[in-house]
């Protein structure tokens, strides 16, 4: 079984004591549902509702009276017993049922029960779910496997993982051997990619030709989710989604609004790329127009790069047997587009929200994200020429940035100067955000403002 680093994220939600439902949001085919059911093992009864499979169950609430009355529909049609303090409920495809928003607070106030929710496209067609109050329910985002949970996957061990992380903290070089076994770990990723089900067959199989019919049935998935979203709008969906893998591989990178159509106007079809971010399906780079915190403040929401959700996927799009072709490190392909979508899928994972920086007179930056309240560029790299980077150089020595540290991943190994710090590729996995402390106690004194007893 593939081992994800949310199984632990669920376990310290459960064992705190504040009875909340969650909501696991993520694109299709992530694993969502898998995790929820083998998490579901951990408790002494499971039951778990299908809205889209069982069309009954999303009648479950209508007209129900009150918290008594919907957990006695809900034992009407489960096949396992509901124990009081012991049953974990699994609602899924909750996008099907528009009424579990009221009815989850509900269950959750009358405290029976623990509850966790799921489902498809819910950025897009549950929005009125995320407005529950704090109080009844909290949210986690789940994304394909980032590069880390793909080299246990594996069999990269625990030890190799510290080891090198060691070297990413400390810049010292990696030993040759690992640092070669490791970039073709990271090679065999771009292909692959991060879908359960394309890693999985990969594990089961290697054969690279299984691993593509999976990820063509996910994108025809998304291609029946995009047709079922926008059946008469025309909100060009299927269009901006097949022009991802062109657009990315252009000289800039950067999304060209007329190459989907000559008259496109962002502000009339901007819902279509917000169907794509919220489904999960695409990554959104914005522009900002300085690096400096908070990088929020500069974005600009008119120029931006549009990445696949998943490395693989983007792979598998691109065809000519573009996986033989990485595999065997040709020279006359762009690897720049595929190391970036994978750096963005990276990120992403690790909870950053995507920028990059381009000017005329200072050159682009790839990426910047936010860390200890400073900003830090990270540039990618495919080829050898990775110390040339003026746009970098520039931003560095402008004293008005006081940016403090840089990143430029490529395909050598650790070394440093001055503020940057150059990491073979694969060491992205390491580049994570500060966790926020569990607790924060701060207790006003009133001194001088004391009222007199």
């Amino acid at each position: 079984m593939i081992s994800r680093k949310i199984e632990k994220e669920l376990q310290r939600f459960y064992d705190r004591d504040e009875k909340k439902a969650l909501l696991i949001t993520g694109a299709r085919q992530v694993g969502k549902t898998f995790i929820i059911r083998e998490f579901g093992k951990r408790f002494s009864s499971f039951v778990e509702i299908n809205f889209y499979e069982n069309k009954q169950a999303q009648s479950l609430f209508e007209g129900a009276k009150d918290s008594g009355d919907l957990l006695f529909r809900l034992s009407a049609i489960s096949d396992s017993r509901l124990i009081p303090g012991e049953t974990l409920i699994f609602f899924d495809e909750v996008q099907e049922c528009s009424e579990i928003v009221t009815a989850i607070k509900f269950l959750v106030e009358e405290g029976s029960y623990r509850y966790i929710l799921s489902g498809s496209l819910l950025g897009v067609d549950l929005k009125d779910i995320r407005s529950v109050p704090v109080g009844y329910m909290d949210v986690m985002e789940m994304y394909p496997l980032d590069f880390e949970e793909f080299a246990a996957a594996n069999q990269v061990s625990p030890g190799i993982i510290g080891t090198l992380r060691d070297s990413f903290e400390n810049r010292t070089p990696v030993d040759s051997l690992i640092h070669e076994k490791m970039l073709e770990l990271f090679r065999l990723y771009l292909i692959i990619g991060g879908m359960p089900a394309a890693v999985e067959r990969y594990l089961e199989t290697n054969n690279l030709q299984q691993v593509i019919r999976e990820q063509k049935a996910i994108i025809t998935m998304y291609k029946k989710d995009i047709a079922r979203y926008d059946p008469e709008e025309k909100l060009y969906l299927e269009d901006i989604f097949d022009l991802i893998p062109s657009e990315l591989n252009s000289k800039n990178k950067r999304f060209i609004l007329k190459n989907l159509n000559e008259n496109f106007k962002l502000s009339r079809y901007r819902n279509s790329f917000l169907w794509l971010r919220d489904a999960g399906v695409a990554l959104p780079a914005f522009c900002v127009d300085e690096p400096a915190a908070p990088l929020l403040l500069s974005k600009s929401t008119n120029l931006f790069k549009l990445f696949l959700s998943d490395v693989g996927l983007l792979a598998c799009m691109y065809m000519n047997d573009i996986q033989i072709r990485i595999l065997n490190r040709e020279k006359d392909i762009n690897f720049g587009s595929v190391y970036e979508n994978a750096a963005a899928q990276e990120l992403k994972a690790h909870g950053f929200d995507l920028y990059y920086f381009n000017s005329r007179k200072q050159g682009e930056l790839d990426f910047l994200v936010e860390k200890g309240g400073d900003v830090m560029p990270i540039e990618i790299k495919s080829g050898k020429d990775y110390t040339r980077h003026a746009a970098l150089s520039n931003v560095l020595e402008n004293e008005r940035y006081a940016i403090p540290a840089a990143c430029v991943f490529h395909n050598g190994n650790v070394s440093s100067a001055g503020k940057i710090g150059y990491y073979p590729i694969y060491m992205l996995m390491f580049v994570q955000r500060e966790k926020a402390p569990r607790e924060v106690i701060y207790r006003f004194d009133p001194g001088i403002l004391r009222q007199e007893k």
